[in-house]
């Protein structure tokens, strides 16, 4: 009998396991994509009130 007919049963697991730490979880991707978008519109709002306000002067 060989090896190939009869499979290790932990063999396949460990680079599973390691693919899924090398991946960010999607809820932080997310998370992280809406902070900076929400971010940048903050930033842009400031620069607006900033901009209109040296105008008025």
């Amino acid at each position: 009998m060989s090896e190939t007919e009869h499979p290790v049963p932990g063999d396949g697991a460990p680079h599973h396991v390691m693919d899924e730490e090398k991946r960010f979880p999607r809820g932080l991707v997310i998370r992280l994509f809406a902070y900076l978008v929400a971010g940048h519109i903050f930033a842009a709002f400031l620069y607006l009130l900033f901009h209109l306000g040296a105008q008025g002067q």
